[in-house]
């Protein structure tokens, strides 16, 4: 449920053919939810997150779900008339907030788990993420641009497809258009990540103060980015987020249809989750 709310959100906002996978592999790359996936965790190391994941939950019910419901509410309230560019934009400042709140917080939830990891450990999730590196280049450096583009197109289409149903001919060529406009940057965004592994690398050797040191650094890890590669993220950003805008606006009734059941669901969705996840007190 929390995926689907996320991946609506990129829709309207970033919109983009891979932001929701961009977002995911940050975000498991950064502070990775499922570390149980890259690292052997010990019996009381499991409890040890648990314990940190119950305040992280709590605090994601109290405060972070009642902005996914405004952020909704305030995407229904644009689809109600013409969408424009600045509502989207708009949007999207919210969303980057979110996101960002997500990815502090969890770091602060994972960083007593990192403190209690051998050494064996920090190697072996070391190790897991040089091989995921290895596969993410194989999968996607050895594609020709017309495969890029063909990658791109097949995603683009699924996303926007899954929102407002079966698109027609306008409305996909629209999108094929968009995706011909498209600047490549899976290599510079391989290139970032490799990097950041040998800086993580030196960071798990957790002399003291490498908590502070791990947070510095994601802070500033923007700064350090490839030459061109926040160009080309903006620039691919604008070229999709206006073609969804052009479809979205191009909707029939049936897909308006479609569209609004998908928005009702996510809210209901968001309210029952709310609902099921117990609130400790404050303080």
């Amino acid at each position: 449920m929390f995926k689907r709310c996320i991946l609506l959100f990129l829709l309207l906002t970033v919109a983009g053919c891979s932001s929701n996978r961009f977002f995911y592999n940050r975000l498991d790359f950064l502070v990775p939810w499922y570390l149980g996936d890259y690292v052997s965790l010990e019996r009381e190391q499991r409890e040890l997150l648990d314990r940190e994941l119950a305040d992280f939950l709590d605090w994601h019910q109290r405060e972070e779900l009642p902005a996914y419901h405004a952020l909704l509410g305030q995407a229904r309230g644009a689809l109600e008339n013409t969408l424009t560019m600045e509502e989207v934009d708009l949007l999207a400042v919210d969303l980057q907030q979110a996101l960002d709140r997500l990815q502090w917080r969890a770091l602060e939830w994972l960083l007593p788990l990192g403190a209690s990891l051998s050494e064996a450990q920090v190697g072996e999730f070391l190790l897991a993420l040089r091989e995921q590196q290895s596969e993410y280049e194989e999968k996607y450096l050895e594609r020709d641009a017309q495969q890029y583009r063909v990658d791109a197109c097949e995603s683009l289409d699924d996303n926007v497809r899954r929102f407002i149903g079966r698109l027609d001919a306008t409305q996909k060529e629209r999108l094929h258009t968009a995706c011909g406009e498209l600047m490549r940057s899976d290599h510079l965004w391989l290139a970032s990540r490799a990097t950041w592994i040998e800086e993580l690398e030196r960071l798990l050797q957790r002399e003291p103060g490498w908590q502070q040191r791990l947070r510095d650094s994601l802070a500033t890890r923007d700064e350090r980015l490839p030459p061109g590669y926040r160009e080309a993220w903006a620039h691919n950003r604008q070229v999709i987020q206006a073609a969804v805008v052009d479809v979205i606006n191009q909707r029939s009734e049936r897909q308006d249809q479609h569209l609004a059941r998908e928005l009702k669901r996510l809210q209901a969705d968001l309210v029952a989750l709310s609902e099921a996840l117990p609130v400790s007190p404050a303080g």
